[in-house]
C-alpha cells in the first residue's frame, strides 16, 4: 500500500528521490513534529513503502517504543526490512490498510503519506486506523490534489490536457487532498490542523523528479490527451523556457475520539 505519486509502480529509488528533495524533507519534518511522538509510543506507518520514514519514527519513540510499518507491496516490505534490520524497535509486515493486523486501541500515533490517493476506499482506511488508535491518539495525513496541478505553458489548452491526464488517469483518488478534512471528520476524528503545503517548482529537473513530466507526457500521448506535436511543443517549452508549476499538497493532523 505505497503511494506511487506519478510513477507507474513506485520503485524505491523514485520514492527515495522524492523524499530527498527540499519539498519532501520539509513536509516530512513538519509532519513528524506535528505527530508529537513521545518515548514509549507505539507508532504505525500505514503504507511505509521502502521504509523511508521508519528510522525517524523509531528515534522519536525511543528504545521503549515500537514502530510498526505496513505495506501491501511485498517488494517494499522486503526493502523496508533490510533498511531497518539494525532497528530493534521497528517491525515491518505486509498488510492491507483496509484490514490492519493490530488490536483495537493498540496504537498511540499513526501516519499515512501519499497513500490514500491509491486505496480502494479512503474512508474505510481512516476508519480502520481509528479502530487501532487509542482514544486521543494522533494521526497525520498528507495527500496531493492532482486536480489542482498547474503548469505554465503559452498554450493553456495543452497545459490543461496534460493536467487532465494526470488527474483522470494516473491516480485512483485524484482529488483526495481537498477531501481529507471531510473524510477525517466523517470517520470520527477531530481536526487539529489543516494546511496546504503547496509545492512551487521553478526548476524543471526538480519537477521532473516528483511529477515525472517526460514519461507522463508520453503516456498522455498514448492515452489520446495530447498529439505528438503538442507533446513536443509542451516539453520543448518546459525544458528550455522559464519553468513554473505548482501543486496543492494538503496535510492534516487529526485526533481520534473516544
Amino acid at each position: 500500500m505505497t503511494g506511487t505519486d506519478l510513477a507507474s509502480s513506485a520503485p524505491a529509488p523514485y520514492l527515495d528521490a522524492v523524499s530527498a528533495t527540499d519539498i519532501g524533507r520539509s513536509y516530512k519534518r513538519d509532519l513528524l513534529t506535528a505527530l508529537a511522538i513521545e518515548p514509549g509510543h507505539r507508532v504505525l506507518d500505514v503504507g511505509c513503502g521502502p521504509g523511508t520514514d521508519l528510522r525517524a519514527l523509531a528515534a522519536a519513540a525511543g528504545p521503549a517504543g515500537a514502530v510498526l510499518g505496513i505495506d501491501q507491496d511485498p517488494r517494499m516490505v522486503a526493502t523496508a526490512r533490510t533498511r531497518t534490520a539494525d532497528q530493534a524497535t521497528v517491525e515491518v509486515c505486509q498488510a492491507d490498510a483496509h484490514r490492519l493486523p493490530f488490536e483495537t486501541h493498540s496504537i498511540d500515533r499513526a501516519r499515512t503519506d501519499r497513500v490514500l490517493m491509491h486505496v480502494t476506499d479512503p474512508a474505510a482506511v481512516l476508519t480502520e486506523i481509528r479502530r487501532v488508535l487509542r482514544p486521543g491518539g494522533m494521526l497525520t495525513l498528507a495527500e496531493p490534489d492532482w486536480d489542482a496541478l498547474a503548469i505554465d505553458h503559452p498554450d493553456l489548452a495543452i497545459s490543461r490536457a496534460f493536467t487532465r491526464y494526470i488527474a483522470e488517469r494516473v491516480n485512483r483518488n485524484h482529488a483526495i487532498g481537498r477531501q481529507l478534512p471531510r473524510l477525517a471528520t466523517q470517520t470520527g476524528y477531530t481536526l487539529r490542523t489543516v494546511r496546504n503545503a503547496a509545492a512551487v517548482f521553478t526548476d524543471f529537473e526538480t519537477a521532473e523528479t516528483i511529477l515525472g513530466l517526460r514519461r507522463n507526457t508520453q503516456r498522455a500521448v498514448t492515452a489520446g490527451y495530447l498529439t505528438v506535436d503538442d507533446a513536443h511543443a509542451w516539453l520543448e517549452h518546459l525544458t528550455t523556457g522559464t519553468f513554473f508549476a505548482t501543486s496543492t499538497f494538503v496535510t492534516v493532523l487529526a485526533q481520534s475520539g473516544a
